[in-house]
Order: structure tokens, then C-alpha cells, then sequence
């Protein structure tokens, strides 16, 4: 009977092996994808220049591994003293890479095997026009896990009878098991993990409170952001001019709409087809838009004004479902990203100009914006060249740390981006 035991208790251990083995495995991979992420995606992508060169075959082009290692630790050191470190300054110039002293050589190890490993995803086929659906693993990892509790338990059993019977070969009477059910020991491990799983799905639920991301209702006119801004490549400030000089972007009023409409009375191009892939009578559509600002096509000219209010008749304001909304204890000046910060609509809002239908890309969150300002590079004044912003020439102390090579760059997390009156007073 020993032997048996024997056998049951190394084939434990040797799962219990196996399964670690293949979840270090996996962590390890995630790893490199997660800081990858989380330090490196700003600016670089794996299989094509970005702001930065492609990662993917860096060590076909630079001199070692431990040049990169010193690279990634101190890029304005490297460019006064490396030759190989100058060229890629001159070829990607004004942008300096940001120093990342912070992070290991296994981290560096991890990122750099995330991105030679790194393969495109497959495009997802789309049913019938819709979105094609994001990949969730959540579900997979969650069979996999009560599959291995049922085995767990099953082993449990399997060797509880194995040292009964082993008892009765060997005349040792011991009182009857009890049943799992009423085992503290089980009872307890169950309290405890529906506690966990309880606090889990709390926190998670608490901390979502009043996100909105991926939120896309339905809107009075459907408006096309792909057909106006992607396909016609209509400027984002043409239609949101708030966006470079104020506070606010502003929703167009029915004129500005009507600048172009007035001579587009029908759609022509690609089909337009909702998530739900149902087709859109972009026609229908523009008539929707003649309906809000009063505007007769056929006679090709407003309303009469016959109640005197200054508007045709018939006329009114377009009920658009704001999508964006951010906390009113928060401030969030657009100007400041868009023309000074010279931040990209698609920073926020995604890429935009490939939505059919506007949503919330982002979920705009505290943690979110953070990380933004402590990614992001102002656009430093050079006293030198005389190029950037003055306003930032009062920082007398960055100036010097940049000059003797001390930092590479300035983030608006260093000129107190992440302070808390800035978003909250």
C-alpha cells in the first residue's frame, strides 16, 4: 500500500511542478508584453516605426546587448559618447528617447523577447459588417481553474479511500471520515475564497463607479465620424474649433453642419452598416439634418421666419447624447492639451477618424490621466536653438540637468503635472 502512496504523492508533486512551470512560463511572457506596455508602446510599436524605430530585429542593428542595456538607462549619455547612439538621435531627432534607469536588465531581457516574439494578430472576421469581437481569455482561465479544483478534490478523495483500505489491510480501525461537507477545514477554504472572490468583484465594481468606456449610445442623427473625418479627411478643429482655443471642444452648431450640406444632398459613398450590421441610409440621414436646421432642399433656401424669432421654422437644436463627461469636481482644459501640450485627438479619443459611431475609448479615469502626464514630454524651451515653448525657459534647474545630461527630456509630471490642484480646486 506504501507504494501506491509513494506513487500518488510524486505524481502530486509532479503536477504541482508542471503547473508552475507553465504559469512562471506565462508570467514571464506577460511580463515583457505588460512592461512593454507600460514604458515602451508611447513611443514604439514592434513591427513598424512609430515615433521611435521598430523594436522587432534590434539585435541585427545595434552594436550589443549591453549597448542597449546602457541605451535604455541613460540615452543622452550614450548620444555625447557613442557614435552608433548619435546616429539614431540624428535620425529621429528632435525626439529624444526618455531614460528608463528604473528598469533591469531582466526587464529590458523580457520586453526585448516580447518583441521578437511578437506577431501581428490575425484580423478578426466582423459578422455581417459588425465589429468583430475583442478577444476575452477570462472565461478559459476560469474553466481551467475549476478544472483543476474538481482534480485537486478528486485526488483528495482518491487517496482518503486509498488509506482506508491500506488501514483495513493492515487491522487499523480509525472512526469513519467526515463528510466533506461538514469538514471545517473545506468549509473554511470555501468561506475563504467566496470572500475573496466577494471583495474581488466589490472593488472592481466600486472602482468602475461612473467609468463609461466603450459607452456609445444612440444619437438622434447618425454621424459618421469614418465617412467625415477618415474618408473626406475633415479636420477635427473645423467642426470642434473650442478645442484649440478654450476649455471646451463644443458640439458644432447646425450651421457649421450645414456649410457642407447645403450643396451634399445625397450620400454616395461605401456602405455605412452598424455594429449590429444593419445598413445605414446615410440620405435618410442628411434629410434628418434639413429637418433640425429648417432648410428646404428643393427650393434650396431657409424657412420662412414667420413667428419673428429670428430662426426658420421648424428649426431647432440638434439633442446630441454627450459622451464624454468627465466628473464636475475635475477641470480639463482642451486648449491646453491640444495647442500647448499639442496633444492628438486620438490621444483620448481614440482613432477617431475609424469610427463609424463615436464612443468612449478611454475610460478617462484619475490612474489614467496620471500616467499620461508622466509619459508625456512638454515641449520644452531650448535656450539654444530658441524652439519650444518659452514659457517653460523659467525652469532654470532643467535647463542645467539637461544640458550637463542629467535627464534627456522634461514630462508634465516634472513641472507638477500629477500635483493634485492642477485637476482639483
Amino acid at each position: 500500500m506504501s507504494r501506491y502512496k509513494k506513487f500518488i504523492d510524486k505524481s502530486l508533486v509532479a503536477l504541482l511542478f508542471f503547473l508552475t512551470l507553465s504559469l512562471n512560463n506565462q508570467a514571464l511572457a506577460a511580463d515583457g508584453e505588460a512592461l512593454f506596455k507600460a514604458n515602451c508602446a508611447n513611443c514604439h510599436k514592434p513591427d513598424v516605426d512609430y515615433t521611435g524605430p521598430a523594436l522587432k530585429g534590434w539585435s541585427k542593428r545595434v552594436p550589443s546587448q549591453e549597448w542597449v542595456y546602457k541605451w535604455v538607462a541613460n540615452p543622452a549619455q550614450m548620444i555625447a559618447s557613442d557614435a552608433y547612439a548619435k546616429s539614431l538621435f540624428e535620425k529621429w531627432k528632435p525626439t529624444v528617447m526618455t531614460a528608463f534607469s528604473n528598469l533591469k536588465k531582466e526587464d529590458i531581457d523580457a520586453i526585448l523577447k516580447y518583441v521578437d516574439d511578437y506577431t501581428p494578430p490575425a484580423p478578426a472576421t466582423a459578422a455581417a459588417g459588425g465589429a468583430a469581437p475583442e478577444s476575452d481569455n477570462s472565461l478559459m482561465f476560469g474553466i481551467l481553474t475549476l478544472v483543476l479544483a474538481v482534480v485537486a478534490f478528486i485526488l483528495l478523495q482518491v487517496n482518503s479511500n486509498l488509506r482506508k483500505l491500506s488501514d483495513e489491510k493492515e487491522g487499523i480501525h480509525r472512526g469513519e471520515p467526515v463528510p466533506f461537507y461538514r469538514n471545517k477545514t473545506y468549509l473554511m477554504a470555501a468561506v475563504l475564497v467566496l470572500f475573496a472572490f466577494g471583495g474581488y468583484k466589490t472593488i472592481s465594481g466600486a472602482i468602475g463607479l461612473g467609468r463609461m468606456k466603450n459607452y456609445q449610445p444612440v444619437q438622434p442623427i447618425y454621424y459618421s465620424h469614418k465617412v467625415h473625418a477618415g474618408v473626406n479627411q475633415i479636420s477635427c478643429l473645423y467642426c470642434h474649433g473650442g478645442a484649440q482655443d478654450s476649455k471646451h471642444a463644443n458640439i458644432p452648431s447646425v450651421n457649421v453642419c450645414m456649410n457642407c450640406h447645403k450643396g451634399i444632398k445625397e450620400y454616395k459613398g461605401d456602405a455605412i452598416v452598424r455594429e449590429d450590421g444593419t445598413q445605414v441610409d446615410g440620405t435618410a440621414e442628411i434629410k434628418k439634418l434639413y429637418s433640425y436646421a429648417g432648410w428646404n432642399p428643393d427650393t434650396k433656401s431657409y424657412n420662412p421666419d414667420n413667428n419673428m424669432d429670428g430662426v426658420p421654422d421648424g428649426a431647432q437644436p440638434i439633442p446630441w447624447v454627450k459622451i464624454h463627461n468627465l466628473p464636475d469636481h475635475v477641470y480639463f482644459n482642451h486648449s491646453q492639451h491640444v495647442k500647448v501640450g499639442k496633444q492628438q485627438c486620438q490621444t483620448c479619443h481614440g482613432n477617431i477618424q475609424e469610427m463609424p459611431e463615436v464612443y468612449q475609448f478611454a475610460e478617462l479615469s484619475m490612474g489614467w490621466c496620471i500616467n499620461c502626464h508622466r509619459e508625456s514630454k512638454v515641449d520644452f524651451y531650448n535656450k539654444e536653438s530658441g524652439e519650444g515653448n518659452k514659457f517653460y525657459s523659467i525652469y532654470e534647474k532643467f535647463h542645467t540637468d539637461l544640458k550637463n545630461h542629467k535627464m534627456d527630456s522634461v514630462t508634465v509630471e516634472k513641472i507638477g503635472g500629477t500635483e493634485c490642484q492642477k485637476c482639483h480646486y
